[in-house]
């Protein structure tokens, strides 16, 4: 049986998902500074979950931002298309994808699996899950607890500030006056997905309506999207990983189509360095 790898280097996190007819294994691990080993090291880690060797492996793609910084990925493809690949997969009636993750967002419009337009926010932190980190370091509260948090609110107490540290500056001000920390969080989430919604609404949006990323796991700005879109959003069972997703099963396209010409896809030739990060 073939099996085929996506491997997606993120501005937080590096995910590894490998598939034949099903997915096989998928792990989930932050990025660090050194790309390359991480990469390998998050690779053999999925390889051990899914009884392989990388000798298994048919076709690998890499994605993301860093995906320049995997020498075993036979291929590179924008982390746009990926995403398209992967959420269609696993929500096939979507049309439209708002990814929320550590260093910028993105609307995607697909139709069967493939991008139609997208739009993306990557020169400020504002909207990102950078912003909300920032919020919930200030305020002494866990990053994981803010969803929740937020959804305890007897007001939404509007952050008119839509700089990150000129929000920040205005949050604890007003927590100094009195103002509850849950109110203060709604405020946030509201603020974040009103920028999200500025941006995805320049797309001809039409339902369903997926969201992914790491913001797709905090449960208090889904609700705050979901205000913002007028209706109820799908969130995939692993919201970080459709990228990573995605590009295994580009390979796994790359690779039959080939193989129907009755050739063999080029390889990288790279072998899956010792990983040594961490250990």
């Amino acid at each position: 049986m073939d099996h085929f790898a996506g491997v997606d280097i993120g501005s937080t996190m590096t995910k590894v998902v490998i598939v034949s007819d099903r997915i096989e294994a998928s792990l989930i691990g932050p990025t660090g500074p050194e790309h390359r080993k991480l990469a390998n090291r998050v690779m053999e880690e999925a390889l051990r979950q899914a009884r392989l060797t990388f000798e298994d492996l048919t076709y690998i793609v890499a994605t993301g931002y860093g995906r320049i910084n995997v020498p075993f990925a036979d291929r590179q493809i924008t982390e746009i298309t990926c995403h398209a690949k992967g959420l269609h997969s696993l929500l096939p009636s979507v049309k439209t994808v708002v990814d929320i993750g550590g260093q910028d967002s993105k609307g995607i419009k697909i139709g069967n699996g493939k991008v139609m337009n997208f739009v993306m926010n990557d020169k400020c932190a504002a909207g990102t899950g950078r912003f909300l980190e920032i919020i919930a370091d200030s305020l002494g509260v866990p990053l994981e607890k803010i969803g929740e948090l937020s959804l305890t609110a007897e007001r939404i107490a509007a952050v008119s500030s839509t700089c990150t540290v000129f929000a920040e500056q205005e949050i604890i001000s007003r927590l100094a006056g009195g103002e509850p920390i849950a109110n203060l969080m709604a405020g946030i989430h509201d603020a974040v997905a009103t920028r999200v919604y500025s941006l995805v609404k320049k797309l001809n949006v039409e339902p369903d309506i997926a969201v992914t990323g790491g913001g797709a796991k905090n449960i208090g700005l889904v609700r705050a999207l979901e205000s913002k879109f007028g209706q109820k959003l799908l969130v995939p069972p692993e919201p970080l990983i459709t990228g990573a997703l995605g590009a295994a099963l580009m390979g796994k396209d790359i690779f039959e189509k080939y193989a129907a010409e009755g050739q063999q896809p080029t390889r990288s030739g790279h072998r899956l360095e010792e990983a040594t990060f961490f250990k």
